[in-house]
């Protein structure tokens, strides 16, 4: 009894603790990350802003059309910006069905596939329960215990 109940509250407890510290952690690099992305962006920014005054310049001198180096210009953008809506879409459905069923179905499954290996130990051994078998059971609670607690909390 007293290690179902361990097995319980040690997968609770654990997933909870490695949630919050990963969630700690996981912010610290997104802001460290932000912040370098911040930095390159007004560097690529200045870089820019230098080589379009140059080429202006140039054109200037050579009499070349404006209208081309905005149109470079554009192109850039429109593909800087093809670039940050593709990385904005990762980890979000891809549209495929059977592909987004399988990545939602995965652990559902797994779950199942467990609980119906509870099912049989049950079965197996009657209504007598090994500690083995609570423990187990335990530890599938738990994990589900946690799970819907740290969903609620967007974890």
């Amino acid at each position: 009894m007293i290690s179902a109940l361990v097995s319980f509250f040690g997968g609770s407890v654990f997933r909870m603790i490695w949630g919050e510290v990963s969630a700690f952690i996981t912010a610290k690099q997104e802001h460290a990350q932000e912040l370098d992305r911040m930095k390159l962006q007004g560097e690529l920014d200045a870089a820019q802003h230098a080589r379009n005054l140059e080429a202006i310049r140039v054109q200037n001198e050579l009499g070349v059309k404006v209208i081309e180096v905005q149109r470079d210009a554009d192109i850039d953008r429109i593909e800087a910006g093809a670039w940050e809506r593709t990385v904005d879409v990762v980890g979000k459905l891809t549209g495929i069905a059977f592909i987004d069923i399988w990545n939602q179905s995965v652990r559902p499954l797994l779950a199942t596939l467990a609980i119906l290996f509870v099912c049989f130990e049950i079965i197996e051994h009657g209504m007598v329960l090994t500690d083995w078998d609570r423990e187990l059971f335990g530890a599938i609670l738990g994990i589900y215990v946690a799970d819907r607690s740290l969903a609620h909390r967007g974890k």
